[in-house]
């Protein structure tokens, strides 16, 4: 049973020109109609792949494929199709349209699985809109915090009233939550994001798990002045402080260079945000993430200590604000042993690496086992418009996950 590379191609290729920026970029925001236009799209191929298609209040588009024991726990694959702000045609992508395609090879062939299989777009993958991500996979299992529909976008739109935009009523959230037990696994495939296996010339890889990410919002207060006429030494510079916290960041997650730790200050606000004034206010992210939890706590813990000098020196005061904080969380064995299977089946040597980035899997691992299969991306780069996987690839690791899935079900 082989998937339909050319259809799949054709299916890239459409759904990369909503929200299309500049010759290979995409600007898809969460919640928005170019997201909506992606899920009509995206809809339609899933009614052609024999699958029911609905969207529940959380935002996100779910195909289903119904088994002959619609009892049974579902079999979950999916990924997003929201983008970042200046992102590329792959990420996200990927996992929803190769889902879309195994189901309809499945289609195609006459096969009726035991169990259903549900296909999700879910909805604000990327969290840069509301600067919390993971919502829609997040959603459907209860785990929303409560604040979370009060978070605002650079345009001062709520999230809730983003929803209540597309026709989502945040008041029946639990009508489409799912209860606990009702979905066997989750697979996903993703683009790497990353040059492991670009440098190592390998089309595929097999997930080990997923590095926990330690989201912050931090702001610095000192004092406002005029540049040209407070002296140095009584200066309360808000940005001098960000920066040593900024440089602190970097040396703490470097200081082993093997280790796969990773920190990143992404955004960064000033206050007043003029030439010839020195910077009473800072708001700024911090991105730690780690595969070793054990590591990241003490990598924070370092931090918090440097934050603390540095905002004692500058006479500066801070908060911080949590926006994020996971576990790493680890691929079943079983579904590992199933993907290998499926690559050796086609003569390929997939090794094992770790995800450094999130993905909707990360919170799906608390409720089933999980599986992921990695596409290689050219030079490693994503969250770029230079972002790329060939379509080659996409259609070999599109036939693993097929595989995967054909074993997956055999398990009963």
């Amino acid at each position: 049973m082989k998937i339909n590379a050319q259809r799949l191609q054709a299916h890239f290729e459409a759904m990369s020109l909503i929200g299309k920026i500049g010759e290979t970029g995409t600007c898809r925001p969460a919640h928005s109609l170019l997201e909506q236009e992606a899920f009509d799209l995206a809809g339609s191929w899933m009614q052609e792949a024999g699958m029911t298609v609905r969207r529940d209040h959380f935002g996100n588009l779910i195909g289903r494929l119904e088994g002959k024991n619609p009892d049974l726990p579902i079999l979950m694959m999916g990924s997003h199709l929201d983008s970042q702000p200046y992102g590329g045609r792959f990420d996200g992508v990927a996992g929803v349209l190769c889902a879309i395609e195994v189901v309809k090879t499945l289609h195609d062939n006459q096969v009726v699985p035991e169990r259903s299989i549900e296909v999700i777009s879910f909805a604000d993958e990327e969290g840069w809109r509301f600067n919390k991500g993971l919502f829609g996979s997040r959603g459907i299992l209860g785990k929303l915090e409560t604040d979370e529909l009060d978070r605002t976008d650079a345009q001062g739109v709520t999230r809730r009233q983003a929803l209540a935009h597309i026709g989502c009523d945040v008041t029946r959230f639990a009508e489409s939550e799912y209860t606990t037990g009702s979905i066997y696994c989750y697979l996903e495939l993703h683009i790497e994001q990353g040059p492991v296996l670009d440098l190592a010339h390998k089309p595929i890889g097999i997930v080990s798990g997923i590095s926990g990410p330690l989201w912050w919002t931090m702001t610095l207060k000192g004092m406002a002045g005029h540049a040209g006429s407070v002296p140095m030494p009584i200066r309360q510079d808000a940005l001098l402080g960000a920066a040593e916290i900024t440089v602190a960041l970097h040396e703490i997650a470097t200081q082993v260079p093997e280790n796969p730790t990773v920190a990143t200050v992404g955004t960064m606000n000033v206050f007043p945000a003029s030439r010839n004034i020195i910077a009473e206010e800072v708001s700024f992210t911090i991105d730690l993430r780690d595969i070793d939890l054990d590591r990241r706590n003490r990598y924070e813990a370092l931090l918090r200590e440097k934050i603390e000098m540095i905002c004692t020196k500058h006479r500066l005061t801070y908060t911080i604000s949590e926006d994020t904080n996971s576990e790493p969380r680890y691929c079943a064995d079983w579904i590992k042993n199933d993907i290998r299977k499926s690559c050796q089946e086609l003569q390929l040597d997939a090794p094992e690496l770790m995800s450094g980035p999130f993905h909707d899997a990360l919170p799906l691992s608390y409720a089933c086992d999980y599986g992921m299969i990695f596409i290689r991306s050219k030079d490693g780069i994503s969250h770029n418009p230079l972002e790329y996987s060939s379509y080659e690839d996409l259609a070999l690791g599109t036939q693993v996950l097929l595989g995967t899935v054909q074993k997956v079900l055999a398990h009963g």
